[in-house]
């Protein structure tokens, strides 16, 4: 020892400077975690942001050619008599291919009428989640989005017997009331109601948001409302009714009875 020095019994471990304890440790993994759930949550978020994009021009490229076509025909929009669904509500695509720059028959490849975000589907709220895209389905006639022609066939139930749901299939365009609310063409899961951008494993969702185009040639990212006190019931999904006030979008759009037009 050197003179002068004064020793403490105390011996100083360099291998425990700046060790991090237990606690700490947690703490910091912890932190961590909600930065990284917070991080991939933001990016979930605006990458369903963009897929809407392209979505929303879809919509508004097929409004236009549905427009078209009702020009060519007198003013009448498309209508398919004996199809039941889910082909009445795709059966549209088949008059509008042409003025959308598309030949032959429907096949998956017809990007203007695939969504992006479709890449899972339920049907309807009586049938189970499908991971298969709805644009991938013949059935479907390869189409992500369904024509507002609920109006075109006649459901039965022995509660409620035969009922028309709201729709504009068949009606002259200048006839439609509203046409700036009246739904034109639309995201498939509006119907039942749920969202492509807004996924949740649960159907019929409340408040869903689907993407719509309007007669009035405008479309919108829309909240579609569904009538909870109508579950277990016939007729019950949202595009049976029309939603009450508050809400930015109508099925119906005439009281006139739908005219025939297309095949």
């Amino acid at each position: 020892m050197a003179p002068g020095a004064v020793q403490t019994g105390m011996r100083t471990d360099s291998s425990s400077q700046g060790a991090f304890s237990l606690v700490e440790l947690l703490v910091v993994v912890a932190v961590i975690a909600i930065l990284a759930a917070l991080l991939l949550s933001g990016i979930s978020a605006a990458h369903r942001y963009a897929m809407r994009a392209p979505c929303l021009n879809n919509l508004k490229q097929i409004d236009t050619g549905v427009e078209m076509y009702a020009d060519d025909h007198n003013g009448l929009l498309p209508i398919v008599r004996g199809n039941g669904p889910p082909a009445l509500w795709s059966d549209y695509a088949l008059f509008v291919r042409s003025y959308l720059g598309l030949k032959g028959t429907p096949s998956p490849k017809d990007r203007v009428f695939v969504c992006p975000a479709d890449t899972f589907s339920w049907v309807d709220s009586a049938w189970p989640y499908i991971s298969e895209a709805i644009h991938l389905q013949s059935r479907f006639r390869f189409n992500s989005y369904a024509f507002n022609a609920a109006n075109s066939f006649t459901m039965y139930s022995p509660a409620t017997g035969h009922v028309t749901s709201p729709g504009i299939a068949g009606s002259r365009m200048s006839s439609v009331q509203a046409p700036a609310k009246t739904v034109l063409v639309f995201d498939f899961p509006a119907m039942v109601p749920y969202s492509w951008h807004q996924p949740v494993r649960k159907v019929p969702a409340c408040n869903s948001r689907d993407m719509v185009s309007f007669v009035d040639g405008h479309a919108s990212f829309t909240k579609i409302y569904w009538d909870a006190k109508r579950r277990g019931f016939a007729h019950c999904e949202a595009w049976n009714y029309d939603p009450p006030p508050g809400y930015d979008y109508k099925w119906s759009g005439t009281l006139q009875q739908p005219m025939s037009a297309g095949r």
